[in-house]
């Protein structure tokens, strides 16, 4: 059995600069409590509650998602797989209705495909405004709200009247989108950090293959049926991916977890209390901090040279798929591919995922055991995570040029192109995953803002360059112009994925001039707790809540256990303002 890990959750309410903070200012501020023992005198004496004892994370590690059997992890991970697949198969399903909307509402097409942007654009800001609450509420309610209102807006959209209904109806769906901000974040509650890789390897999988079937998809429905039918479609695959998540997922979320625990256990006289019970529901809310968090992935994105080149290559790379969605039509429209066989052509990018996925696990295995060998190697710690993108990362320039001159049309065979899209494919998988799984572990806890930023620039990038897409490569090289927009795109990544190169060699010292990474250094050390290695770094917009869930615990580490007893001693109020100062500077100091 697994030595269980120290506290999660609020076993500790107090850090070290508010402890710091509040004693300077405690003579002042705090008339009834003495500063030197922090006890309460006579004045207050009758409003102090009895202690209450707060439950640890040690004290029901088994009956936590760490403990859960290995089938039912997978039970768990494999519909969450379905989930991400659904939310990112929304995102380009849609753009096989463009035809028909242009002609039944008027709407130039380029009009129309102003849908499939403002769901992207929206849906970059929407993870980042869901993840926050997935910490506090529980990952299944959110994702449970989530994914109804997504269905909901579906609504505004098939029924549409007008085609602002369409606008207001995919806006509203993207924001909705909680994607990988609650999907990501579940595998830290389940696995820890040293072997959570292979799960965020599944997830991210799904995250890129739903944005490749929705066109599959979409061909034979274009062909079909009516327009109307691909918005249709979403729904039910939403509704019935609702269904299997509300029966077949329990909550997972650790501190939701322990507050059912500690009801539990009060219920046959053990007197302790959850995480959670012990601050006033509003006080775990301060506006002022969740926004401190929301904007935090944005300025880490603009000042962090690590941040920004790996997400803008990581963005750059997805923003591909999506004008790769809006120019596959001029491109085979040269072989004469009809709606069917255009939906078809995607598939070679599947199976360049599907092949990326399936190199990715004998590198984690190799990584694992690098880490392991060597645990006061700093390269070995960190960079080696970017190793197997050393090989995979110039698939992507690669696969662009190549693409582009095989785009010439007759006599040249069309399967030169699928070949290419399939290395391309390869590149964008290898891409995500390498890069979220480098900055999670750069950035230790503020790594869910580290890969929020990659994670928005990715949808981000997606939803802007879906617009300019196919006036790009209509309008560039006269004669030649499929072959030179492609071209084009070539030189950018080149100069893109020298930056992996840069980090490889360069990250010691990249990371020793980062605000961030410097001020955090010492958190950052792997703990040895009872035999158990600790080293719970998160792996995570589509993947910020999964560092943001597992974030605190280092930090805690340094503060020695001082937890239920110091609660109570200051009283209702001040425990609820401490505790709400303690979660959101430590819980969303990302």
């Amino acid at each position: 059995m697994a030595v269980p890990p120290p506290s999660d959750g609020v076993t500790e309410i107090e850090d070290r600069h508010l402890h710091e903070s509040e004693a300077s200012s405690s003579t002042h501020a705090d008339q009834g409590i003495d500063p030197a023992f922090e006890k309460p005198t006579n004045v207050d004496v009758e409003k102090v509650e009895p202690p209450k004892v707060v439950i640890k994370e040690s004290d029901c590690y088994n009956e936590l998602g760490y403990s859960f059997p290995s089938w039912k992890k997978w039970k768990i991970i494999s519909v969450i797989f379905l989930v991400q697949t659904s939310m990112n198969f929304n995102t380009s399903l849609y753009s096989n209705a463009l035809t028909g909307i242009s002609e039944e509402y008027g709407v130039s097409m380029q009009a129309a495909r102003c849908g499939a942007m403002i769901f992207l654009v929206t849906y970059a800001f929407g993870c980042e405004l869901w993840a926050p609450w997935s910490e506090e509420l529980g990952r299944k309610p959110i994702l449970q709200a989530s994914l109804f209102l997504v269905n909901v807006f579906q609504l505004p959209v098939a029924l549409a009247p007008n085609f602002a209904s369409i606008m207001v109806g995919r806006a509203l769906g993207g924001l909705s989108s909680a994607g990988g901000s609650v999907t990501l974040g579940m595998i830290a509650d389940l696995w820890e950090a040293d072997d959570q890789q292979y799960a965020v390897a599944c997830v991210v999988f799904s995250s890129v293959a739903g944005s490749v079937i929705g066109p599959v998809v979409g061909g034979f429905v274009e062909e079909y049926l009516p327009w109307r039918w691909n918005i249709w479609i979403q729904l039910i695959f939403g509704g019935a991916v609702q269904l299997a998540h509300l029966v077949c997922v329990p909550e997972t979320r650790t501190t939701i977890l322990m507050d059912k625990i500690a009801k539990r256990r009060r219920k046959n006289g053990q007197d302790i209390w959850g995480p959670n019970e012990v601050i006033p529901f509003w006080d775990r809310f301060a506006m002022r901090e969740i926004l401190i968090t929301w904007i935090r992935p944005f300025k880490m994105f603009l000042t962090e040279p690590i941040v920004l080149s790996l997400s803008l290559l990581s963005g750059f790379s997805d923003a591909l798929i999506f004008m790769f969605i809006q120019s596959f039509g001029l491109v085979y429209k040269q072989w004469n591919f009809g709606t069917v066989a255009l939906g078809l052509s995607f598939l070679p990018i599947l199976v360049g995922y599907f092949i990326a996925w399936i190199s990715f696990i004998p590198v984690i295995k190799r990584n694992i055991k690098e880490r392991r060998e060597k645990p006061d190697d700093e390269r070995a710690q960190y960079e080696s995570r970017l190793w197997w993108l050393l090989y995979t990362a110039p698939c992507l320039p690669i696969g662009l040029i190549g693409f582009a001159w095989t785009s010439l049309g007759p006599p040249v065979h069309w399967i030169g192109t699928m070949v290419f899209s399939a290395i391309v494919g390869i590149a964008n998988y290898s891409i995500y995953m390498a890069t979220i799984d480098y900055m999670i572990c750069a950035y230790g806890p503020y790594s869910a803002s580290a890969t929020g930023g990659n994670g928005w620039s990715r949808d981000f990038l997606a939803g802007v360059l879906t617009i300019p897409a196919t006036p790009f490569f209509e309008n560039i090289g006269g004669k030649y112009h499929l072959e030179y927009a492609s071209t084009i795109l070539f030189c950018i990544s080149f100069i893109l994925v020298v930056a992996v190169y840069v980090i490889y060699w360069q990250g010691p010292y990249l990371r020793k001039r980062s605000p961030f990474a410097q001020q955090l250094s010492d958190a950052r050390q792997d703990v040895e707790v009872d035999g158990q290695h600790l080293s719970r770094i998160p792996s995570g917009s589509r993947a910020n809540s999964l560092a943001r869930s597992r974030q605190d615990l280092r930090i805690r580490q340094a503060l020695g256990s001082r937890q239920g007893s110091y609660v109570a001693s200051r009283g209702p109020s001040r425990a609820g303002s401490r505790a709400q100062s303690r979660r959101n500077s430590i819980s969303f100091a990302e």
